[in-house]
């Protein structure tokens, strides 16, 4: 089981980018799925991103789609998530989550190992 820690949360303005990472230690980072998920005050977890265990197949939540770039270093056992033309609504705590496969859908049941967040906040 791998244990997840991310990093690169913060403030950022409305239009602005911010990169996350999630650091894996432990056992297997580079055969499986990784993804991230967040958290906004009040609503329930959600999909946002998932890479496949070579990276070669990506998967998006809509509202992300075009703006959010999921890539991952399998040298570095770490993943990113680059944010770009972020907006108010992409205030959330984000989560890194491995998954318990080769490649993982949407739902929080594909992943079996997650971190402790890091928190992204957009003025507008």
């Amino acid at each position: 089981q791998v244990q997840l820690e991310e990093s690169g949360g913060g403030l950022v303005q409305a239009g602005g980018s911010l990169r996350l990472s999630c650091a894996a230690s432990g056992r297997g980072f580079s055969s499986i799925a990784m993804g991230w998920f967040r958290q906004a005050p009040g609503k329930e977890r959600e999909f946002v991103s998932t890479i496949s265990w070579s990276g070669g197949r990506t998967t998006y939540a809509d509202s992300v789609k075009g703006r959010f770039t999921i890539s991952r270093d399998n040298a570095k056992n770490t993943v990113y998530l680059q944010m770009s033309n972020v907006k108010p609504e992409d205030t959330a705590v984000y989560y890194c989550a491995a998954g318990k496969g080769r490649a993982s859908g949407a739902a929080a049941y594909d992943y079996g190992s997650w971190g402790q967040g890091t928190q992204v906040t957009v003025s507008s």
